[in-house]
């Protein structure tokens, strides 16, 4: 199928690519209709993005959505972007039907290895190249991988605890981890950073769940029993993300323990107030809308076929663990959030202070901590 930028021979493939998305997702289409200048390199260009779901992380919807979109825009490249919804039939459905419309590359964030495996295996087949995006498959193959260094995340969320834990008095103890799903290959590698930190800092691991799917009610099920069985014996708790964090100060708070420091990352608006009201001890800030430049530079360069310029912003590797083969990457360094430095996340653009600043208890914790803007 080819694309071009002018008349009905345009719009048609505009039209094409879009009402292959599936009906009950509204997908985010950009680029690549207008402008009488654009060259056929560029009207080839056509890159489709699957985003995994909104629960795990509001940050799919809310942040990468709107960036990828944006970095598309300004290119002239014409993007789909969808969300499969946690639904791993709908993941492979998006897939098929962006590569039957003509994207000639495909940016995911997957579900499982195994499921989005699959899809990567498909797209080579039609000689399309995929990037990871965020989360790398294991076993799959995908060409590229655009990410923060993940084990670096779990570094800064396991010694952001430990100083917490210190400054409480509590220079050893037993520690909980509340990790994220058993199928996320991030899940693994944040671990690895927060239990190395954590057990190096003179702390034991007493209790050590995962949640299936990063499902927040999940978490405060698993860890409530977590709690329950330790009848309480905590001196903190290293959870995942923000939500599984979320989940841990509510069933904290139920039991009287809101002492216990308890951890997350994301820099979600809810973190972000839970670490200035004191309620959280730390977060971890990706800025995700430089993750999702890097990410659609690297698919733009790909979908004109400049393959030597992709090679050229993927200067580090990772290796997968499963075929043991290095995959040309993209790593990105996360930023730990204290209440001292929530400003600066909010200087970044990634939120606002009216949207974390909401109650009386929290104008006063932004404005002793420079929250503003």
């Amino acid at each position: 199928m080819k694309f071009r930028a002018l008349g009905a021979v345009a719009v048609a493939a505009t039209l094409a690519f879009s009402v292959a998305a599936c009906g009950d997702d509204e997908p985010t289409t950009s680029g690549g209709g207008g402008g009488g200048e654009a060259t056929q390199e560029a009207t080839k260009a056509k890159v489709g993005v699957i985003l995994p779901d909104a629960a795990s992380s509001a940050r799919w919807e809310t942040a990468d959505r709107k960036f990828l979109g944006e970095a598309f825009d300004a290119a002239g490249v014409e993007s789909d972007i969808q969300n499969a919804n946690g639904d791993k039939a709908k993941f492979a459905t998006i897939a098929d039907q962006m590569l039957n419309a003509g994207a000639n590359v495909l940016l995911i964030v997957n579900l499982d290895s195994p499921s989005a495996a699959a899809v990567i295996n498909k797209a080579k087949q039609q000689g399309v190249p995929v990037i990871d995006y965020d989360r790398l498959t294991l076993g799959g193959g995908a060409q590229y991988y655009v990410s923060f260094d993940n084990v670096a995340v779990g570094t800064a969320i396991g010694s952001g605890l430990v100083k917490c834990m210190q400054d409480a008095g509590k220079s050893s103890g037993p520690v909980a981890l509340l990790n994220g799903s058993p199928t996320d290959n991030n899940a693994t590698l944040f671990k690895q950073g927060y239990e190395k930190a954590i057990t190096d800092g003179g702390y034991t691991v007493a209790a050590d769940q995962s949640v299936p799917d990063w499902d927040n009610t999940k978490a405060g099920t698993i860890f409530e029993q977590m709690f329950t069985k330790a009848k309480g014996d905590f001196v903190g708790v290293a959870a995942a993300n923000d939500g599984l964090g979320g989940a841990v100060a509510a069933v904290l708070k139920r039991e009287g323990a809101e002492e216990i420091p308890t951890t997350g990352q994301d820099a979600t608006d809810e973190g972000l107030q839970r670490v200035l009201l004191g309620t959280q001890c730390v977060t971890v800030y990706k800025a995700i809308k430089k993750e999702a430049d890097a990410a659609a530079a690297l698919a733009i360069a790909l979908a004109k076929g400049d393959t030597a310029g992709a090679d050229g912003q993927a200067t580090g590797s990772v290796e997968d663990t499963e075929t043991k083969q290095q995959v040309k990457s993209v790593l990105l360094e996360p930023q730990q959030i204290t209440k001292e430095n929530v400003k600066d996340v909010v200087a970044d653009g990634f939120t606002t202070a009216d949207k974390i600043c909401t109650s009386e208890a929290l104008q006063k914790a932004c404005e002793e901590n420079g929250v503003s803007g």
